[in-house]
């Protein structure tokens, strides 16, 4: 078995990882009691900071950089108050995707001829569309979201500690070097063990599907995560940004969530509709 133990710099960089995500696990657990506007624009936040970090990252060249960058941001700020407002007002999906489509391209011109830039909007979006989606349900809304949190958290987490712990063969060593198969399995299993119990403290009786779910949400998480990856070493960065102490950017920390986010969202929309997407991933 490998030694674990940190080495005095490696265990002040774990000290600031620790802290930094307790932080931010308390602060989106709070934003998701408070929901409403509250959650919206907390992860609304978070979708343009990724959304500039990506963009920020696509090009090289200064004033196309903060050009590409302002028009990602203005894009995912006005899809978020779409979003929110869609729960209040009737507002057509496909407004919303007219306006990333729209801002997307933008960003990709101005960019330009960085046109990966044009990746930017829906990147960030991903990370709000789905948890807004989620969250609006009003019975299992709240339950929802903890449920993706359980399962996104639990793969992160417990991949990391069981890769360092027992090694073997990697992953995808041209992708990302540190990530190995152990890793990645034990992460999915602990974030399928973490879904289920989520969802079985929230009353769901049939348990089985909710399994199968989570588990096809930890795997969507370690993809995001492997993307991410891939992605920064294509554009020649470590982290997306020093935006978080430990961590880099929010890139870094929600590339697995965003994807997990989405494929939840999708499962909820289809069986539960706009207003039961929630119920549709949970209740089966």
């Amino acid at each position: 078995m490998t030694d674990i133990r940190p080495t005095p710099g490696a265990a002040a960089e774990l000290r600031r990882r620790v802290v930094s995500g307790v932080v931010m696990i308390a602060a989106a657990l709070l934003a998701a009691l408070l929901g409403g506007l509250v959650f919206a624009v907390f992860w609304t936040a978070a979708g343009i900071a990724v959304g500039v970090e990506w963009a920020w990252l696509a090009a090289s060249e200064p004033r196309a950089r903060r050009w590409s960058a302002r028009l990602v941001a203005v894009t995912l700020g006005a899809a978020g108050a779409l979003v929110a407002l869609s729960s209040i007002l009737s507002i057509d999906p496909w407004v919303v995707v007219a306006v990333l489509c729209f801002g997307a391209a933008a960003a990709a011109i101005a960019a330009y001829p960085a046109w990966v830039a044009v990746f930017g909007a829906p990147y960030g979006a991903a990370v709000f569309i789905g948890a807004i989606v989620l969250r609006r349900d009003p019975a299992d809304g709240l339950l929802a979201v903890f449920w993706l949190f359980a399962v996104v958290w639990a793969t992160d987490i417990v991949a990391y500690f069981t890769g360092r712990a027992l090694g073997g063969p990697k992953l995808a060593p041209r992708i990302s070097p540190n990530k190995t198969w152990s890793g990645a399995f034990g992460g999915a299993l602990a974030g399928t063990a973490a879904g289920t119990a989520v969802a079985a403290c929230g009353g769901v009786a049939a348990l089985l599907p909710v399994a199968i779910v989570s588990l096809a949400a930890s795997v969507a998480s370690e993809f995001g995560d492997l993307f991410e990856s891939g992605a920064k070493r294509a554009f020649g960065a470590k982290d997306s940004s020093q935006l978080i102490p430990g961590h880099g950017g929010l890139m870094d920390r929600l590339d697995g969530f965003l994807v997990a986010a989405t494929l939840a969202a999708i499962i909820g929309l289809t069986r539960g509709g706009f207003d039961a997407a929630g119920q549709g991933l949970l209740r089966w």
